[in-house]
Parts: C-alpha cells; structure tokens; sequence
C-alpha cells in the first residue's frame, strides 16, 4: 500500500519527501506508520522501475532537497492498481481506504463501480472476528460485554459503509433507458 500511497499522491503533483510522507501519515500513520526505512527504499524502487523522476530543488532556507514527480509509466501503473485491487486491498479496512483515497483518478465510472461492487460483495460475505463450529458469531452469541462491543460496532460501521458503497454504484452506473 506504500507503493501505491507514493503514485497515488504523487498523481496530485510533484511533492517533496518529507511532504510525501506527512500526506501518507495522514492518511494510514495512525494505524500503520510510515518509516524513513521503508519510504525511501520504495521511493527509490519506483524510481528504478521508471515510475518516479526525483531532481533537486534548491531549498528555502535549508539544503537543497529532491523533488518527486510521477512518470507516465508512473500513472499508467497507478491505473493499472487501481483497477485490479488485490484481494487484500478489497478486505483490510485501512488497505481499502487507501485505494478510495486515489479510485477518482480511474476515468472510468464503470471501473470505479467494479471496484466498489467487488469491496461490497466481500462485507456481504457472512464473517466474523469469532467463530463456533466453524459458524461466525454474532454479537448476540458473544457471551462476552467486549466482543459483543466489538461486534456491535463492526456491524454497524459494516451497515453504514453497504448503504455508501450501494448509493455511489448507482451514482457511478448508468441509468438503464
């Protein structure tokens, strides 16, 4: 997802680093923290894939820095992950997050659409955090103040995020003559 963080940002304009990750913090750090040890490796990645382009900029008041920016190869494969999410990208909550966070720049409602439906499909599967004989426990069954809690919200934050994904499937889907 940092990959995929960096190109998305980066389709917004050329950024410095040190702009580059306070953007990436903001949108997953307090939850999966960025590191210079892993920023910077996947900066130079990209880069020797041919999907960034990094030059030095002269610094206001401090040492010149370098500035990224996104090749067309760059954008093409930020497409590219956009279109086709990995399963792990559609089931984890914060992973998910990221691609909505760039999914406006696939100019295609009906991609966008396929996106969402495939993220929908998956909170319509019944699961839970607990299981008995193999069956999800519902926060009813818990037996437990703080499972139950658990369940309850996770059901209702499920709940709230079907009626967006529903709503903006048929905003992003054409009417039907």
């Amino acid at each position: 997802m940092l990959e995929l963080s960096i190109l998305g940002f980066l389709a917004e304009g050329p950024l410095h680093g040190y702009e580059l990750k306070e953007r990436i913090k903001a949108l997953s750090g307090h939850v999966r923290p960025v590191s210079d040890g892993a920023l910077y490796p996947a900066i130079n990645r990209l880069a020797a894939a041919g999907l960034l382009e990094q030059h030095t900029q002269d610094g206001a008041s401090a040492a010149p820095r370098k500035v990224l920016s996104l090749t067309a190869a760059g954008r093409a494969e930020l497409l590219a992950r956009l279109r086709e999410p990995k399963a792990v990208e559609i089931s984890d909550q914060v992973r998910f997050n990221t691609v909505l966070s760039f999914l406006r720049y696939l100019p295609d409602p009906a991609e966008q659409a396929e996106v969402l439906r495939r993220r929908l499909e998956f909170l319509n599967a019944p699961s839970s955090f607990f299981y008995r004989g193999g069956e999800p426990v519902r926060a009813e069954e818990a037996g437990d103040l703080f499972r139950e809690g658990m369940l309850r919200v996770a059901r209702a934050t499920g709940a709230a995020e079907r009626a967006w994904l529903t709503e903006a499937i048929e905003t992003l889907s054409p009417a039907a003559p």
